[in-house]
């Protein structure tokens, strides 16, 4: 059942990703992965690069920032961790149509993972805000620095702690 809902979730963000960005008035990067992992290892512009290549993405053009935040927070791909990362974003401040579309109906149609969801806010409150931020200009930034000027040390060794969690929950309901 639950990979019946998670199907679901992925049918809604793939559908709700073209309108998206149609309305999005914001100017694209113009930047592609090969740019990106042509940038020195340590960052910020390097390690973006990584996670689109190790996902097989692209950024897309105009919603370049989504991809940002995974790279920052550490979180993942999976529906659930798509979920998590917009009660992170909603923690710390931002407030858009989609997100609470995402919140309302990823909750509703994925409510297994609540504790995760919940964990994920506070650490998107307990961080500095960045919601808001151009990462473009921060592409050439040192990795680490930038990170750690967003979360603190601890709550960057959360993030692992949460992701695991998460894993366990997955790995409980997958019979489901």
């Amino acid at each position: 059942m639950i990979r019946l809902r998670k199907q679901i979730i992925s049918w809604l963000f793939a559908s709700s990703q073209k309108l998206y960005t149609r309305f999005k008035n914001k100017q694209p990067w113009d930047i592609g992965n090969e740019e990106l992992l042509a940038m020195p290892l340590h960052t910020f512009g390097y390690q973006l690069g990584r996670f689109l290549e190790g996902n097989n993405f692209q950024l897309i053009p105009k919603v370049e920032r989504h991809d940002a935040y995974h790279v920052l927070t550490g979180f993942g791909t999976k529906q659930e961790d798509e979920i998590a990362l917009q009660y992170l974003c909603f923690g710390n401040g931002k407030r858009t149509p989609y997100l609470f579309a995402v919140l309302l109906l990823g909750t509703l149609i994925l409510p297994d993972y609540l504790s995760y969801y919940r964990r994920a806010y506070i650490f998107g409150r307990e961080a500095h805000t960045f919601h808001h931020m151009d990462f473009k200009p921060l592409l050439p930034i040192n990795f680490e620095l930038l990170r750690g000027t967003i979360f603190s040390a601890s709550a960057i060794q959360d993030i692992a702690t949460l992701k695991n969690r998460s894993e366990t929950i997955t790995l409980k309901t997958s019979g489901s």
